[in-house]
């Protein structure tokens, strides 16, 4: 694990993100969350509760999700962090990001990011998923918006253009 404690209380970590390695010099408890948002301006990751309760902050972390906003910032070092910008090839969204504004299941965007990244988990378990498992998958994250049932069917028709 690259960290060394060189500044104030400060770490230097290395880890990746979206496929590039970065470094940032940050607190050790800093939340992964503020990290990426504020260190690395990854926008995308939307902080909601603040109390991993919500799910808006969801990120891959070797490949399982995580609230960003309960990881501390030490715990990535060495890691391979996706966020939602990740999930894109440069401007060309992925077909999961797409089928979901085609479904509409993306509204005011703040539980989103975590929805789309929980789905993607899904996906990558199972392409094939049905209903029942696409809402278990979804459990933990809340939209206040759109209702579910627009990001359900935005999951099932992600799962059959891979397909």
């Amino acid at each position: 694990m690259n960290h060394s404690s060189e500044h104030g209380g400060r770490c230097k970590l290395s880890f990746n993100v979206n496929g590039k390695s970065v470094e940032v010099c940050v607190f050790p408890m800093e939340r992964l969350l503020d990290v990426l948002r504020h260190e690395l301006e990854l926008t995308g990751t939307k902080e909601g509760c603040g109390e991993g309760e919500c799910g808006s902050c969801a990120v891959l972390m070797n490949g399982v999700l995580v609230n960003s906003c309960l990881i501390p910032a030490l715990q990535a070092a060495d890691s391979n962090v996706t966020t939602i910008e990740g999930l894109a090839d440069g401007p060309r969204l992925s077909a999961l990001q797409k089928a979901f504004l085609d479904c509409g299941g993306a509204q005011c965007g703040i539980c989103t990011p975590g929805m789309i990244l929980a789905s993607q988990q899904l996906l990558d378990k199972n392409p094939s998923p049905g209903t029942d498992e696409i809402r278990e998958a979804l459990a933990g994250n809340l939209c206040r918006c759109t209702g579910y049932m627009q990001i359900v069917e935005g999951v099932a028709q992600a799962a059959r253009v891979k397909s």
